[in-house]
């Protein structure tokens, strides 16, 4: 598959939902984490992110406006030992739970599914972030809307080439039903440092539709962790 542009995939795209960016930085230091989530309904676009002791969770920015918390707060960012979980849901806490066992980020999605939340039944996108930069990538979808096929996928990358990533997202564009990314993993570009990254898929994101993003730089030599959120409720 040919290597896209990140600005013009990201803005090639009015409604992606919510997307997972994962790849090297150009300077081949670090590994690069990015995710952000959109709304369409007020519910969905009344969240922030805000940081935890492990990652990060959402927030309702007005809680008297908070219709249904149940698919919309989660925490999509965990850190477990050197590892970086990040998902759309509350897979997050699956993931955390199972590897803390040390079971397997797949033993874990095995006993998920996409979200229940027919018409669309949004796919479930998880990303796991190992030390040496190295990761993995998964969408748990339906079989075209069929909510009795499941349609489970797992991608995994080694030794991912510097200034190169992989971008998954819910939906392939706006619509009702929502349609379900399809295909791999897109190959995209990635910058040099976590200011330039956090600005590009920011400024590129639908202005009508985003909400939040986090972005993460990890340094491949000494682990630590650079991050950055950026809100559209502020």
């Amino acid at each position: 598959m040919k290597r896209k542009e990140l600005e013009t995939e990201l803005s090639s795209c009015t409604y992606p939902g919510r997307g997972i960016i994962l790849g090297r930085s150009a300077d081949n230091r670090s590994a690069v984490i990015a995710y952000f989530i959109m709304g369409r309904s007020a519910n969905s676009r009344n969240r922030i992110f805000i940081s935890t002791a492990d990652g990060i969770q959402t927030k309702a920015y007005d809680e008297s406006k908070m219709v249904d918390p149940s698919l919309i707060i989660y925490a999509p960012v965990r850190q477990i030992g050197d590892e970086t979980i990040v998902t759309n849901g509350d897979q997050t806490d699956t993931i955390y739970d199972f590897m803390k066992r040390g079971c397997s980020f797949e033993e874990a999605l095995l006993t998920r599914t996409f979200e229940p939340d027919a018409p669309n039944f949004t796919p479930r996108i998880s990303g796991l972030v190992k030390s040496n930069g190295d990761f993995q990538l998964s969408i748990l979808k339906s079989d075209n809307g069929d909510a009795a096929c499941p349609l489970r996928y797992f991608y995994r990358y080694e030794n991912p080439k510097a200034g190169q990533g992989r971008y998954i997202h819910t939906y392939l564009g706006d619509g009702n039903p929502l349609p379900s990314f399809d295909g791999e993993p897109t190959p995209v570009t990635i910058p040099n440092n976590l200011e330039t990254f956090t600005d590009m898929v920011w400024n590129h994101l639908n202005a009508d539709n985003k909400v939040a993003l986090y972005t993460c730089f990890i340094d491949l030599q000494t682990g630590k962790h650079d991050w950055k959120i950026a809100n559209k409720n502020a």
